[in-house]
């Protein structure tokens, strides 16, 4: 009686043991396979260009898949999962007009054009536009505030591309 009870025991245990559970705290749910990623050029085709726009956003997309997935291997060529595109917006608008014809507020919007492929699993790809803004004062001139504002609306491109790619909810 005992050695069955024993034998059940491990039984439960290597079955347990046996099976592969993954937990991510930055919800990113990756097939054990992908073990490259690569990120090529996006070139800036916007009316309105801002030149360091796009190494900015492929710097930082680079950079959230090293921190937040257990990917570390950029490859030139095109990865397990590639990113590509380009840069299609890039503007200002005047918000909450005021008496007199003027902005109280103005908004920086970019859009970023997003082809992502993923070799292991293709039911993933997509061919999406990402955009995102930030609004600053008036009294502000763009070229005081750009660079606070862009990297506020890469970081929100980037996350919308993340979930996009890798989280899958």
């Amino acid at each position: 009686m005992n050695v069955r009870i024993l034998l059940i025991i491990i039984g439960i245990a290597i079955v347990a043991t046996a099976c592969k559970v993954s937990y991510s705290f930055t919800g990113g749910t990756l097939s054990p396979e992908v073990k490259t990623f690569s990120v090529q050029y996006f070139p800036n085709r916007a009316p309105l260009v801002n030149p360091n726009l796009s190494n900015q956003f492929i710097e930082a997309l680079k950079e959230k898949f090293r921190s937040q997935t257990s990917l570390d291997e950029i490859v030139d060529g095109e990865g397990h999962l590639n990113f590509d595109g380009e840069i299609t917006g890039y503007r200002t608008q005047a918000l909450d007009i005021k008496a007199g014809e003027i902005a109280a507020t103005n908004r920086l919007t970019v859009t970023i054009r997003v082809r992502f492929t993923n070799e292991i699993e293709p039911d993933n790809d997509f061919d999406k536009s990402f955009s995102a803004f930030a609004d600053y004062d008036s009294t502000q001139q763009l070229s005081d505030v750009e660079d606070g504002l862009v990297v506020e609306i890469l970081d929100q491109i980037i996350d919308d591309i993340y979930n996009e790619s890798v989280v899958n909810w």
